[in-house]
């Protein structure tokens, strides 16, 4: 039996000021310590400044009336509305944008990503094409173009373009058909709800199956015909509980309808293609990482290419996709921010800009507008991780 080792053979401890883990975290207490001092010395000397000019403080601001007009709201706005309903104004402008820019580019981007691998040589070199047009052109720059170039050369209202008398286009921007729901209908909004989950049983059911037995179902067949047939027997069933209010040239301009401003229109293209020129480039790395050893083993076991993109490729390609496709994401998230420049009313132009002219409070309104994007950002963040997760490879 061994002896127990005498204390006189044990290393010494070091002294306490040459200790690694004490030394660490004395480090990192100084460092919050001069962190927090320098934020204070910030606040205080931000507070004094602001009261030798007669500056007041606090968000009092949010309920004094606004007194300006905003082209494009989706909640109901007038001048004699508040500055705190400005913020929500300009937050959901904000959101619609970066919303509907996020689909877009994420749709456009996977087609010209796709495209540049394409076998068809006039296709990938066109895809090669629009990559390296619009990514390496500035995004201001492409938004004045579409807003200066394209949709102000639009003609005027009385010379507008006419789409079957219901749609029209001219220079004060795009004129749809608004639908008018009438009682009823929410009958058929039930039956795309019930028709959206039976499609998610039905492909989870042939997920199962096909592993059990390796009989494929097509889902995609079936699921078109249950999200499009379902609602359309319910609308039939319920008498088409629906009414459409077109658009009408009234004195100088269109009236009814739902309208599209240009500002949007030029945004949201710009935005769109930009983003989409480097989420292409991501999907092409993305696929490309996945071994050819994958698409040759697909193709024996007689999976067409067709298949094999979806089926194999993708799945594989989404685990190395998703981290930059998230920073895409957050970057088209805060380039909407460039509205300003051509007047479309998002939070940075109506509250930012606009309610902060008016009302001096510089600090709260900039905090109240960083605080929003760093929420967004987060959200995103949070949603695309998330994701990721559950597309990464569980090794056993």
């Amino acid at each position: 039996m061994a002896a127990d080792p005498r204390e006189d053979d044990l290393p010494s401890k070091p002294p306490v000021w040459n200790d690694p883990r004490i030394r660490a975290l004395v480090f990192q207490i100084v460092i919050v310590v001069a962190v927090s001092a320098f934020g204070y010395y910030l606040f205080d000397n931000t507070l004094t400044n602001l009261q030798k000019r007669g500056i007041t403080t606090g968000f009092g601001f949010l309920d004094s009336q606004a007194s300006f007009g905003i082209i494009q709201t989706l909640v109901e706005y007038s001048e004699t509305s508040t500055y705190g309903r400005t913020f929500i104004v300009g937050l959901l402008n904000t959101l619609l944008v970066s919303g509907l820019g996020i689909a877009l580019a994420t749709l456009l981007g996977f087609v010209i990503g796709i495209a540049r691998l394409s076998s068809n040589w006039l296709i990938a070199k066109l895809a090669a094409a629009y990559v390296e047009l619009f990514r390496n052109i500035p995004l201001l720059l492409q938004i004045f173009f579409w807003y200066f170039a394209v949709l102000r050369a639009l003609p005027s209202p009385r010379q507008s373009y006419d789409l079957g008398g219901a749609v029209f286009l001219n220079l004060r921007g795009l004129y749809l058909p608004r639908p008018l729901f009438e009682p009823g209908f929410g009958y058929v909004f039930a039956a795309l709800v019930a028709a959206i989950a039976g499609s998610m049983f039905i492909a989870r059911w042939a997920r199962r199956r096909q592993e059990a037995t390796g009989q494929q179902f097509h889902t995609i067949y079936t699921s078109i015909g249950l999200i499009l047939g379902l609602p359309l027997l319910a609308f039939l069933a319920t008498g088409a509980p629906l009414a459409w209010e077109l658009p009408e040239l009234r004195g100088f301009n269109f009236q009814g309808g739902i309208p599209v401003i240009p500002e949007l229109s030029a945004l949201l293209v710009a935005l769109s293609i930009y983003t989409a020129a480097f989420i292409a480039e991501i999907v092409r790395a993305g696929i490309l990482a996945v071994s050819q050893g994958q698409t040759e083993a697909a193709h024996a076991l007689g999976l067409r290419p067709g298949l094999t993109l979806r089926l194999v490729i993708i799945p594989q390609a989404m685990r190395v996709i998703i981290p930059p496709l998230t920073s895409q994401y957050l970057n088209l998230t805060k380039n909407s921010s460039l509205a300003t420049a051509i007047g479309y009313p998002d939070l940075v132009s109506v509250f930012a800009g606009t309610t902060l002219n008016q009302t001096g409070q510089a600090v709260e309104v900039i905090a109240m507008t960083m605080g929003v994007y760093l929420t967004i950002s987060l959200v995103i963040s949070l949603l695309m991780n998330w994701y990721n997760k559950r597309k990464t490879l569980v090794e056993r």
